[in-house]
């Protein structure tokens, strides 16, 4: 079961009783998609931007300000606004009961399904669903939702209440505005027999399972089509390039030169080697090879001696 949305008490006179709502409708089942960079197939963000300036604003610089005239705002800060919430006392309470029909359609928001969150309030609960049914009435509280008191209009259904929000006068737009421009028509007597009969022939029992959204099914259909032969762009490999390959070219055909020749022995009173200049070393001979020639160097010597 999904967590609740709302916890509170459902209250009529001196009966109350524990309820939680959960939203009755939801939107995240349709297919959604995000913004993605064309060439790179990454994700965008979205950057707050100043207006005049075009530079970005970091999230500490963000605020909120009222419109009185373009370009001109108000400041407004978010501890002036929090002063100004209704404070959630966690309960509907039910004010009064009233005919369904009177309730304008206009005015139905976001329904919710309420229901008991404690076995102890069940009783409790079914008496205030039961003392309804059958009336036709709905009964309206007010509930704090999202830091803002809304009116909720609570009606049985199945086993539990359904709460509707409701809209406050002011959202709602005047349908003169819309309709104060159609004419008045006298329709004949023959134009009418004939709509009522096609809609005789076309009447029916709502099945809300006979709607089907035939956007989301071809947003499907062509995903699925897209997916068939979608293969994932692969991620470019970070090699990174090698430094100074001339120079360590040069290096090693010098080192190869080197093991080659002897090097000339430098002469006394040289000049000793410029700072900073590397100096290529030959490979180490062995211990052998250095006894054999100390030994040749000791009879070279030898020789010279008796033949003086």
């Amino acid at each position: 079961m999904p967590r609740a949305y709302w916890k509170g008490y459902l209250k009529l006179s001196l009966v109350s009783c524990p309820i939680a709502l959960n939203p009755a409708a939801s939107a995240s089942e349709r297919i959604s998609f995000r913004q993605i960079n064309k060439k790179t197939g990454n994700r965008l963000r979205q950057q707050m931007v100043d207006e005049v300036t075009r530079d970005p604003v970091e999230a500490e610089d963000k605020g909120r300000g009222y419109e009185v005239e373009k370009g001109v705002y108000i400041p407004v800060d978010d501890d002036e606004i929090g002063a100004l919430q209704v404070e959630s006392k966690h309960t509907i309470e039910i004010d009064r009961f009233v005919p369904a029909s009177q309730i304008d359609k206009r005015f139905y928001d976001s329904p919710y399904y309420v229901a008991p969150d404690d076995e102890a309030g069940q009783e409790a609960f079914a008496v205030i669903r039961d003392a309804m049914k059958g009336k036709g009435v709905v009964a309206l509280g007010r509930v704090v939702l999202n830091k803002r008191e809304r009116v909720i209009a609570l009606e049985p259904h199945k086993k539990g209440l359904l709460g509707t929000t409701l809209r406050y006068p002011y959202e709602m737009r005047k349908s003169e505005d819309y309709f104060g421009d159609i004419e008045t028509v006298k329709v004949s007597a023959e134009m009418l027999k004939l709509a009522n009969h096609i809609m005789e022939t076309k009447k029916g029992d709502f099945d809300p399972s006979q709607f089907e959204d035939r956007y989301e099914s071809a947003l499907l259909e062509l995903l699925k089509k897209k997916q068939a032969g979608f293969k994932p762009p692969r991620a470019k490999e970070h090699v990174t390039a090698p430094r100074n390959v001339i120079n360590l070219m040069d290096a090693l055909r010098k080192s190869v030169q080197a093991g080659t020749r002897t090097p000339p022995q430098q002469k006394k009173g040289a000049k000793k080697r410029a700072a900073g200049q590397t100096e290529m070393l030959l490979p180490i001979q062995g211990k052998g090879a250095s006894r054999a020639t100390s030994a040749k160097s000791r009879t070279s010597a030898s020789g010279r001696r008796k033949a003086g």
